[in-house]
Order: structure tokens, then sequence, then C-alpha cells
């Protein structure tokens, strides 16, 4: 056979395989591509930074496209689903909307969606010294101090009477200022529980209540007896009354048992006869003697 011939044949295969692998390596990517387009799945993103408190509004929102493989867990594909609910927890410009984030609708607006089951929002009038300056920021965490006069004293004290409380907004701002500065307000909004805001409650109206503030990490609760007026100026305080005496109660009252009367003693004289002493007694025999 001629060599000439088989030259071309083999240069003409490798040529055919070569553009065989590149129409397969096309056609497989044609149908990623087309398999990736399916796989794609649609998602409801935050068209601009919501704060906390307000309710969504379809023009807040619109749909993006994701992976179905990394759809988030608790996101929405439809923007009908997030309309009108209330934001509870702050969403940044193109961040999924979670379920998480958000309250059911129809729980109100506003401060009301944000109090979590079982607890209560306590608004209080500060003014620029009890609210530390206006430095009382909402998420900040305070101590709530009163000063009054307690029942049958004369002296006036202060006292610590809640603790790591939570801010939830100062006046009508539930967002702290991104500068961190300082924004005055006459009521500061506070998270209790019912129990607390019973003491919240009285100490306001009975007594002069002052907010101060604690680093978010301190967890701990201090155990503070109060501080009387008298000991700020260095006076001891009267002593706390001490309890009535037992017998003195009607009921514990005991009959005293009578007297023993103790005869006088004896009359005696003492007698030296030489170098010997001795003590008589006049009614009757010597009691001692000695040198």
């Amino acid at each position: 056979m001629d060599r000439r011939f088989l030259t071309v044949l083999a240069i003409s295969l490798v040529f055919a395989l070569l553009v065989s692998a590149a129409f397969y390596q096309l056609a497989r990517a044609g149908h990623s591509h087309t398999a990736s387009k399916a796989d794609m799945k649609d998602i409801v993103l935050a068209a601009r930074a919501m704060n906390v408190g307000i309710a969504i509004k379809a023009s807040d929102v619109h749909l993006g496209k994701i992976p179905a493989s990394a759809f988030p867990h608790g996101a929405f594909s439809r923007i009908e689903d997030v309309v009108d609910r209330p934001v509870v927890s702050n969403i940044l410009a193109e961040e999924p909307v979670l379920g998480g984030r958000l309250a059911a609708k129809g729980s109100g607006f506003g401060l009301a969606p944000v109090i979590p089951v079982g607890m209560r929002a306590v608004t209080v009038r500060v003014n620029d010294v009890v609210g530390v300056a206006g430095f009382v920021l909402p998420g900040m965490r305070v101590d709530v101090l009163v000063t009054g006069h307690p029942p049958q004293s004369a002296s006036m004290i202060t006292t610590t009477c809640l603790q790591n409380i939570l801010v939830l907004s100062a006046g009508t701002t539930m967002q702290a200022d991104s500068a961190g500065k300082a924004m005055p307000a006459p009521t500061v909004t506070l998270l209790v529980n019912p129990s607390q805001a019973e003491i919240l409650t009285l100490a306001s109206s009975d007594g002069r209540i002052q907010l101060v503030l604690r680093n978010p990490g301190d967890q701990l609760i201090e155990k503070t007896p109060g501080t009387e007026i008298t000991q700020l100026y260095g006076i001891r305080g009267a002593p706390p009354p001490s309890p009535p005496a037992r017998d003195s109660h009607p009921m514990l009252r005991r009959v005293s048992a009578p007297a023993v009367v103790k005869a006088p003693p004896p009359d005696e004289i003492v007698v030296f006869r030489g170098n010997k002493r001795s003590v008589e007694v006049l009614s009757g025999s010597a009691k001692t003697e000695g040198n």
C-alpha cells in the first residue's frame, strides 16, 4: 500500500477525533448551562435597608435568582409572602429576607412585634441626668436605681431595684445612631417581665429613678444593701428597733418564782489568846481557829 495514502489517512483520523472532542465539549457545556438554568430559584431580596418596627411594602423588596442548592432556610420566593409583615431585626440592602427577621401579619407595627412572648415594654420619663446625658440608646443594658423614703424610716435611701435591663427605644427611636451620638429623649422604654414591670412602675411613681449604663457583656447580678443618706455623710444610722421581750408578750408571759429571803449573817467576835486567834459566833461555838 502507498505510504502517502497511509499518512493522509492517519492525519484525517486525528483531525476527526479532535473535531469530535470539540463538539462533545460544546454539547456538554450547553447541557450544563441548560441544567443550571433549570436549578435556579427565585428569592426575595431587600431593595433597601430596613430597620426594626417598619412594615414591608412591595417597593421595599425585589426578586433575585439563586441556585436551588444554596436557597437559605426561611427565605421566600414570592413578594406577597413578605408584604405587610413587620421587621423585628434589621435587614440590609440586597440581603435575603428571612422569616426569622419578620413578625406575623396582623401582629401590629412599631414596637409591639419586637416584644417577646411573656415580656413587657414599660416606658419611663427621663431627663438628661436620668438618661445618662442622652447616651441610653436602643440595644443597651442598664440598671435602675430608685431614691426615696422607705416606710417607717426618716432617712432617704438609694437602692438598685432592677439590673441588666434591655433598652428597647429612646423616645420614639428604636435604632441607635450610626455615629453613636447622644440622642436626647424624654422617655425610655425598657424590656422587663411582669414582676419587673410592677417594680419599675412603683419606683417611678413613689421615688426618683436613675438609669445606670452597664457593659452588655456583664451579666453579673450584684447584691447591694442600698445606701442611706446618713451613710453618705459618715453618720451611723439609728439602730434597728429591738424585738419585744419574750415575757412582754401576753401569750408568753410567765409567773415569776417567789423571791428567797436570805437570813442575815450571825454576829462574830475575834478572840486572841496569846499567839492564838479564834473567831467565835455569839450564838454558837467558834467558827475558825488559826495562829
